[in-house]
């Protein structure tokens, strides 16, 4: 019974809106970050299902000039080496493209938190098909913030998802 009692705490087991909201909050500052900066305003954030924060990161793509520099990627990559995935949490500001839901997949991350998916709608469907609980949260600012950009640069927004 101790063990369903410390189960019951963690994100991972019974994750409330409040503290997806909490976490998608980290995302959306590296998305403003990277407004700021210049780029694409995606963000990400990985977490433990005890809701530590592990790496945080943002859409590169422009600033470093590298394709492959995605909110999910960076966010992984800032998190460092991990013993397992299988319990951590992936919160990005948009729903993860086949590229990251790809990454997603290989280390087998429990469990990924989308701000929106109306702009894009990634590889979530997909990634429910492999075991990985999905939660969309609709967020009204994600979405805004990603619209406006496409919106001013389309043709840098159609080179991120590949069109």
């Amino acid at each position: 019974m101790p063990d369903r009692e410390r189960e019951r705490k963690t994100i991972g087991s019974d994750p409330s809106r409040e503290t997806l909201d909490a976490m998608l909050e980290t995302a959306l500052g590296e998305a403003r970050l990277s407004l700021r900066e210049g780029g694409i305003p995606i963000g990400a954030a990985l977490y433990s299902d005890q809701g530590e924060l592990l790496g945080r990161g943002h859409n590169r793509r422009v600033q470093d000039g590298d394709p492959s520099m995605h909110a999910e990627t960076n966010a992984f990559r800032n998190a460092g080496r991990q013993t397992s995935y299988r319990d951590k949490i992936m919160v990005t500001t948009l729903a993860p493209c086949w590229y990251c839901s790809g990454l997603i997949y290989q280390f087998r991350i429990g469990t990924v938190v989308a701000g929106e998916d109306k702009n894009f709608p990634g590889a979530l469907d997909w990634l429910r098909e492999k075991g990985v609980r999905v939660f969309v949260l609709d967020s009204k600012e994600c979405e805004d913030l990603l619209a406006a950009y496409i919106a001013a640069n389309p043709s840098v927004w159609q080179e991120d998802i590949g069109e």
